[in-house]
């Protein structure tokens, strides 16, 4: 569960005892950030982790299960929850689904990104949505120099570039006009943001292409995979993207068109608009 979620704490005991009833253990009910949650992962101890918030702790979910894989079933307690089929009002009716192992397991790609500065490696992460390379407080452009497998494909003059998976296409780079891509695909895609005088279209590549971005700016510039950081650039700084050795595994319950059915539902209506 997301710790700062009001009433995620409540919810989880209630989950917990209702998983009971159905002769289901609970291993452990504690915060996605709890170093007891991880061993238990680490350690091969859970069958599926059950994860309460929003598209964000998914996210962090999926992440963190990716490595052992464990599959990872969503009830959304959050604004959006594109992730997750459940919510906190139907996800009692799902549990005896769950418990007859009534379900199937949805497997996504991810993809692994390095940092480097000159032949020192900065940092390197998975992201299960997109990695994004913008410019930071200052409203000025940056350049972007994109290369697919060695080759050239353009130089962006831009706020940004987003490398997003096919379930990052519904985030970030759906905002920017970029295609919608069914979750199953495993393809990649590169989608400026805001650019000036510059190839404005999403490229979509294969999975097995390695992406490198070096970065030209003489102000801020940030680094961002799947909304954390941010990581600060400096002119010359090279980021490398490309498909991850592991896979996220969601649990779905129910017709595999949910996926459909949340982007025709959110298109029409974004829920996170009643937060503001």
């Amino acid at each position: 569960m997301h710790p700062s979620l009001i009433g995620s704490d409540r919810t989880a005991q209630e989950v917990s005892a209702a998983l009971g009833a159905f002769n289901l253990e609970t291993v452990i009910c504690d915060s996605l950030y709890s170093d007891k949650l991880k061993n238990c992962i680490e350690k091969s101890e859970l069958d599926i982790l059950i994860a309460l918030g929003g598209d964000g702790t998914m996210l962090r979910a999926g992440r963190i299960c990716a490595p052992h894989q464990l599959p990872v079933l969503g009830i959304n307690l959050g604004h959006f929850g594109f992730l997750m089929e459940l919510d906190g009002k139907n996800w009692r009716e799902a549990l005896p689904r769950l418990a007859q192992a009534q379900y199937m397991i949805e497997d996504r790609m991810m993809i692994h990104g390095e940092h480097w500065r000159g032949e020192s490696l900065q940092a390197e992460w998975e992201a299960l949505n997109d990695v994004v390379i913008s410019r930071g407080s200052q409203v000025r452009p940056i350049q972007l120099i994109a290369e697919v497998d060695g080759y050239s494909i353009t130089n962006y003059v831009a706020d940004g570039l987003i490398v997003a998976t096919p379930t990052g296409s519904t985030a970030y780079a759906l905002a920017v006009q970029g295609p919608v891509l069914s979750p199953e695909l495993r393809n990649i895609l590169i989608a400026p943001v805001a650019p000036h005088l510059s190839v404005d279209k999403t490229i979509i590549v294969a999975d097995s292409s390695k992406i490198r971005v070096v970065v030209r700016t003489r102000h801020e510039a940030v680094l961002s995979p799947d909304g954390r950081g941010p990581m600060h650039l400096v002119d010359g700084d090279v980021i490398k993207v490309q498909s991850s050795k592991h896979i996220a595994s969601f649990v779905r319950l129910y017709d595999p068109g949910y996926f459909y059915h949340n982007l025709t539902r959110y298109l029409e209506h974004n829920p996170t608009a009643a937060s503001f």
